[in-house]
């Protein structure tokens, strides 16, 4: 414990020694394994629902939480073969392990009964694939669909560019691969159609890019339709990114978006609560659960020395600054601003309820949220629970800084370690104070 304690006070002196402001330092990548997702993500099935129902072409599929059920729906499919696939949120599948010992989370049969084999082996099982933790996923549903052949593959994808100020039809012709390793190795094979978001996507847009994805003949306007469907989508559900790939064609003739990945904007909850309400939260951890029920930005770490920051970019670099110096986070925690003492109260106890967490950092800086609220919610969380870790507190004021002084020597006189209040007017230091308990 001793360690981590002179760590976290180590970074809190550098924090004041460079009054650092929010920013991401080259270093971030080290600072330990992110597992959870920032954003919501669905699973394979959810985004082919959403596509099927804006007449997007899929396979026709069900999906199965048991293994009865996903017999009963290979039966139902009445298709000559018949593709089952894990559902999780990682990539891989196809080449993980089921802690069952079945190998692959996709699989390909001809026998429904076959199908309520697999599933057997798969649902309830954990699935570990090059995205997952170690220990893998565990797997609640499965999707069974109809197995088509696949005489092409391409690559498709809409996003929001910043470059570009709005949406881009991103494209290739080959598909079915990583299109980062395509755009390394051959740059030329990748196409853009930018999309002017007032005028939306023009027939001349969808059939070029059709063309260039190497669609022939009456295949070149299916291309451009489903490629049409798929922008009204992006824009209809408020996706940031409507990624396809791959994006082929089969040999009966038919353009099919043979696997999809939908990637929204939380911004835009308030619009999307149907689609935001699908959010399965099966694989996040609880802890990440319960900060999402009080509006905590929290991520978990394999660190020791937990991180209470408000601003996103603050957070990372305190993260940065602590690794810098030999130790490891063991969380992201953004408060944001506009934080309540409630919230303060709820972050604490859930940095607490961590066992590997060894010191507690907090970095604040006034600029964004009252100080004293900050203050007063450390309070009342050093009293009430009982804190058993060291605590090292650094406090930005930015004017009104006598009330968040008056609280923070009170929680000083508790149980802070090397805490700080530095008060700010201008963004000029006023005056600072130090105190220390033994």
């Amino acid at each position: 414990m001793a360690s981590a304690v002179a760590i976290a006070a180590q970074a809190g002196k550098l924090l004041r020694e460079r009054s650092l402001r929010p920013r991401l330092l080259a270093v971030r990548s080290q600072a330990g394994h992110l597992t959870p997702r920032r954003w919501l993500n669905l699973q394979e099935y959810q985004s082919k629902k959403l596509m099927s129902e804006h007449g997007v072409r899929v396979q026709r599929f069900f999906v199965a939480s048991t293994a009865k059920e996903a017999q009963e729906a290979a039966k139902r499919l009445n298709a000559k073969e018949i593709v089952l696939k894990a559902q999780i949120l990682a990539g891989g599948r196809g080449k993980g392990v089921f802690d069952s010992g079945l190998k692959g989370g996709v699989h390909l049969t001809k026998d429904p009964k076959v199908v309520g084999q697999l599933a057997q082996q798969m649902i309830g099982y954990n699935l570990a694939t090059k995205q997952t933790p170690k220990e893998g996923v565990k797997v609640n549903k499965v999707m069974v669909a109809e197995a088509l052949d696949i005489s092409r593959e391409t690559y498709l994808a809409i996003l929001m560019d910043r470059s570009h100020n709005g949406p881009v039809l991103v494209g290739s012709p080959q598909g079915g691969v990583d299109i980062e390793e395509v755009a390394a190795s051959s740059p030329e094979l990748i196409f853009k159609e930018q999309i002017d978001i007032f005028e939306g996507i023009k027939d001349s847009q969808a059939q070029r890019m059709a063309e260039n994805l190497g669609f022939l003949g009456s295949l070149k306007n299916q291309a451009a339709d489903q490629i049409k469907k798929l922008y009204h989508l992006f824009l209809k559900i408020d996706a940031t990114q409507v990624e396809v790939n791959p994006f082929g064609e089969t040999p009966e003739g038919q353009v099919v978006c043979f696997d999809a990945k939908i990637n929204f904007d939380d911004n835009a909850e308030f619009r999307q609560k149907d689609i935001f309400a699908m959010d399965d939260k099966s694989e996040n951890e609880p802890i990440e659960n319960e900060a999402a029920r009080y509006d905590l930005k929290y991520i978990g770490l394999d660190g020791n020395i937990a991180c209470f920051v408000n601003g996103a970019g603050l957070a990372m670099a305190t993260c940065d600054i602590i690794f810098l110096n030999g130790g490891k986070p063991a969380n992201f925690l953004d408060l944001g601003g506009g934080v309540k003492e409630s919230q303060v109260y709820q972050a604490f106890k859930l940095l607490t309820s961590d066992p590997k967490v060894e010191a507690i950092l907090v970095n604040i800086f006034g600029g964004i949220v009252n100080c004293a609220i900050i203050a007063n919610g450390i309070t009342k969380a050093c009293q009430e629970l009982e804190l058993k870790v060291p605590l090292v507190v650094r406090l930005e004021v930015v004017l009104g800084a006598q009330a968040a002084s008056l609280k923070t020597q009170t929680l000083m006189e508790s149980h802070c370690l090397c805490p700080e209040v530095q008060v700010r007017t201008q963004g000029k230091p006023k005056a600072t104070t130090h105190h220390r308990v033994p």
